[in-house]
C-alpha cells in the first residue's frame, strides 16, 4: 500500500529525542545572534511597518540576466506536525564547509526560521541541465537517519527571495500483506521551476517528477553509501505581474488549499445567529418593557405608602435595587480581568483589521508574528488604564497592587507555558527554540514598552476615576438571597452562556485551527472579522439575557457571574482543541503535542478574558438601564 513521500532526515528518536547533527552545528543554529538582534526596539517599528510590503511590488529583489539568486536552505520536519521542526544542515546532506546564515527579522525567528545560504548556483534566466551539487559517502548511521525521517514523512523548506519551495526528498512505498514489501527511496535530483516577469521573480517551485529515487534499503552495517546529489534549474516567463495576483492553487501547492469553499456553512452559522440574538432581544425586550410598566404602575398607586411596604408586596429584579450595586469580593481581580481583557479585544480587533488593510501577506514570513507582539506591547496601556479607572471607581484604594495584579494576569500564565513548551523544543533540538538573543529582546520589549505602558495607563485611569455611576443606593446590610433553582446556577449559566456563543464560531474555528495547526493559508479576513463581531454581540445579548433571569430570582451576585457565564466560551474553545487534535488531525509526538495543548491553554484563557469582559460592561450597562427607567422613592 503506497503511504506517500516523506523529507530529508532525522534529528531524532521516534520518541523524540534528537538524531542526527553535531551539538557544535546545534548551538550555532539555536544560538546564531544575526543582525536583527542589535537592532532592539527600532526593528520593532521597523518590522511594524514593513509588514505592508507587497511583495509582488516592492518587496522583492531586481534582478538583471545572469544575476546569482540566492537559494536558503531553511527548516525540515514531520509534515503532519507543522511546529516540529529542525535545521536543514542537521542533516546528512550536501553542507558548504562554511555555513552563512541570513538575517532574520522577529517575525521570521518566532516561526522557526533558520535560513542559511546554500550550494545551489542559480542564475537569473539561465536555465541549468543535471547539475552536480555534490558527492556524499553515507554511513549506515546516516542512512539510517534518512529511513526514519521518511518513515515519518519528513519534508524540506527551501527559500528564494523571499518565496518558500517545499518538497519531499524521500519516498516510501508498502504493499501486499503477505508477501509485505516495504521500499524506501531518496531524492537525490531536484528539478526547481521559476517563473519571471521582467525583472522580478514571481514564483518558485521544486519537482521531482520523472525523477528515480535512490533506494535506501539493503546496506550492510559497515558499508558506506555513495550519493551524487544534482539539480536543473528551468526559468520561463509569465504574463502575471505580481505574486498576489497568482491563483490559489495554480502553483501546484505543496499544502492543501481548501479554505474558499465554506461560504454555505459560513452563511448557515450567521443565520443561526441573526435569528438567536434577535430572539433573545425581542423576547427580553418585550418581557422588561411589561415589567417596566407593572412596576411604575404600581409605584403609582402605592405612592402613599413607605418603600418598605411596597418592597414586601413585590418580588423579582425591583425589590434588590438596594443590593444590585453592592461592589463585589475581589474587586482588584475583577478589575485586572476586565483590564486584560480590554487590552486583547483591542489587540484582536487591531490584528484583523491590518490583515484587512493587506499588511499581511503570504509571501512575509512572520509578520503578524511581529505586529502581535508589538500590539500587545503596546496596548498594554489599555488594559492599565481600564484596570485602574473601574478599580479605583469602585471604591479600591491599592491601586498599586491593582498594576502589579493587571500586568501579571496573562504574562505569568504565559512565560510559565512558554518556558515548559520551549524547553521541549530545546531539548529536542528544535528550531522553534528561541535563541537567547531573541529571549532577550522580548524581555527588553516587556521590560521598556509593555510594563511601562500598563503603569503609565493605570495612572491616568486612577487620576481620571470618578465615583461609581449607581442610579440606586445600597443599603449597609445585605438583602438576604432567597433558594435559587437548579437552573439558575452558576454551572448551567456558564454552560448555556459558554455553548451559545462558542456554536456561533464553530464553523469559523475549524479553519483557523487548520491554519494555525495546519498547513492551510488563511485569507479571508473580511469573513473572519463579521465572525469576531458576530461572537462579540451573541456574548453581549446572552450576558444580559442570562443577567436579567439571575435578577428575577433575587440574586443580586451578578459582577462575578456575568464574567464567568459567557467567559466560559474559552473552556468549550480547549475542548473543541482536544477534540481537533484527536479526530481532525494527524499531529503526534512530544514536541507537537506540549506545544498544542499549551498554547491551546492560553488560547481559551484569552477569550475567557475577552468576553468576559464584554460581558461584564454589557451587563452593566443594562443594569443602568433599567434601575435609571424605574421610578422609585
Amino acid at each position: 500500500m503506497f503511504r506517500g513521500a516523506a523529507a530529508a532526515a532525522a534529528i531524532r528518536h521516534r520518541g523524540g529525542q534528537p538524531r542526527g547533527g553535531s551539538a557544535a552545528l546545534r548551538m550555532t543554529v539555536l544560538g546564531h545572534p544575526g543582525s536583527w538582534s542589535c537592532r532592539w526596539l527600532p526593528l520593532l517599528l521597523l518590522l511594524l511597518l514593513g509588514t505592508g510590503r507587497d511583495p509582488g511590488v516592492e518587496g522583492v529583489t531586481h534582478y538583471k540576466a545572469g544575476d546569482p539568486v540566492i537559494l536558503y536552505v531553511n527548516k525540515v520536519g514531520p509534515y503532519h506536525n507543522p511546529q516540529e521542526t529542525y535545521h536543514y544542515y542537521q542533516l546528512p546532506v550536501c553542507c558548504p564547509e562554511k555555513i552563512r546564515h541570513k538575517s532574520l527579522s522577529l517575525g521570521e525567528v518566532l516561526d522557526g526560521d533558520r535560513m542559511a545560504e546554500s550550494l545551489y548556483e542559480i542564475r537569473f534566466r539561465e536555465n541549468v541541465e543535471k547539475r552536480i551539487l555534490c558527492h556524499m559517502q553515507l554511513s549506515s548511521a546516516q542512512v539510517e537517519q534518512l529511513r526514519q525521517a521518511i518513515e515519518e514523512l519528513y519534508y524540506f523548506e527551501f527559500v528564494v527571495d523571499d518565496l518558500p519551495i517545499r518538497g519531499f526528498v524521500g519516498y516510501m512505498e508498502e504493499s501486499g500483506f503477505l508477501p509485505h514489501s516495504h521500499k524506501i527511496g531518496l531524492w537525490t535530483h531536484l528539478d526547481f521551476h521559476l517563473e519571471f516577469h521582467g525583472d522580478r521573480i514571481i514564483f518558485a517551485n521544486v519537482s521531482v517528477r520523472d525523477v528515480k529515487p535512490h533506494s535506501l534499503d539493503g546496506l550492510r552495517p559497515d558499508e558506506f553509501l555513495g550519493l551524487t546529489h544534482t539539480y536543473s534549474v528551468r526559468w520561463s516567463e509569465t504574463s502575471v505581474e505580481r505574486r498576489s495576483d497568482r491563483r490559489r492553487g495554480d502553483d501546484g501547492g505543496f499544502f492543501p488549499r481548501t479554505l474558499e469553499i465554506h461560504w454555505l456553512s459560513i452563511i448557515n452559522s450567521m443565520v443561526l445567529v441573526f435569528l438567536l440574538v434577535g430572539f433573545v432581544a425581542v423576547i427580553l425586550m418585550r418581557v422588561l418593557r411589561n415589567d417596566l410598566a407593572r412596576y411604575n404602575l404600581d409605584e403609582e398607586t402605592t405612592s402613599g405608602g413607605s418603600g418598605d411596604d411596597f418592597d414586601q408586596g413585590d418580588n423579582g429584579w425591583k425589590i434588590i435595587h438596594t443590593d444590585v450595586f453592592r461592589f463585589p469580593p475581589y474587586r482588584g481581580l475583577l478589575c485586572a480581568v476586565l483590564g486584560v481583557g480590554a487590552q486583547f479585544l483591542a489587540l484582536g480587533t487591531g490584528i484583523i483589521v491590518m490583515a484587512l488593510l493587506g499588511m499581511f501577506n503570504v509571501h512575509r514570513h512572520g509578520a503578524i508574528n511581529s505586529a502581535a507582539i508589538l500590539l500587545y506591547a503596546l496596548t498594554c496601556c489599555i488594559s492599565g488604564y481600564v484596570s485602574s479607572h473601574f478599580y479605583r471607581q469602585i471604591g479600591g484604594e491599592r491601586w498599586v497592587w491593582n498594576i502589579i495584579l493587571t500586568t501579571s494576569l496573562f504574562s505569568v500564565p504565559f512565560f510559565l507555558t512558554w518556558s515548559v513548551v520551549n524547553s521541549v523544543h530545546w531539548a529536542n533540538g528544535s528550531t522553534q527554540a528561541l535563541p537567547a538573543t531573541t529571549i532577550l529582546l522580548l524581555l527588553t520589549v516587556w521590560l521598556l514598552v509593555g510594563f511601562p505602558l500598563t503603569v503609565i495607563g493605570g495612572i491616568f485611569g486612577k487620576n481620571n476615576a470618578s465615583a461609581f455611576d449607581a442610579p440606586c443606593r445600597t443599603k449597609n446590610i445585605a438583602r438576604e438571597i432567597p433558594p435559587q433553582p437548579w437552573y439558575k446556577s452558576t454551572l448551567i449559566h456558564m454552560t448555556v452562556g459558554g455553548f451559545l456563543p462558542f456554536s456561533a464560531i464553530s464553523v469559523e474555528l475549524y479553519y483557523i485551527f487548520a491554519t494555525v495547526w495546519g498547513r492551510e493559508q488563511y485569507t479571508l479576513y473580511g469573513i473572519l472579522f463579521f465572525v469576531f463581531a458576530i461572537l462579540l454581540s451573541v456574548g453581549a445579548c446572552i450576558s444580559i439575557a442570562l443577567t436579567y433571569f439571575q435578577l428575577s430570582g433575587e440574586d443580586y451576585r451578578w459582577w462575578w457571574r456575568s464574567v464567568l457565564s459567557v467567559g466560559s466560551t474559552g473552556l468549550f474553545i480547549f475542548f473543541y482543541s482536544v477534540f481537533y487534535y484527536a479526530r481532525r488531525s494527524n499531529m503526534s509526538g512530544v514536541v507537537q503535542t506540549v506545544e498544542f495543548f499549551g498554547y491551546s491553554l492560553l488560547t481559551g484563557y484569552v477569550f475567557f478574558l475577552m468576553l468576559g469582559t464584554i460581558s461584564f460592561f454589557s451587563s452593566l450597562k443594562f443594569i443602568r438601564y433599567i434601575y435609571v427607567n424605574l421610578k422609585m422613592d
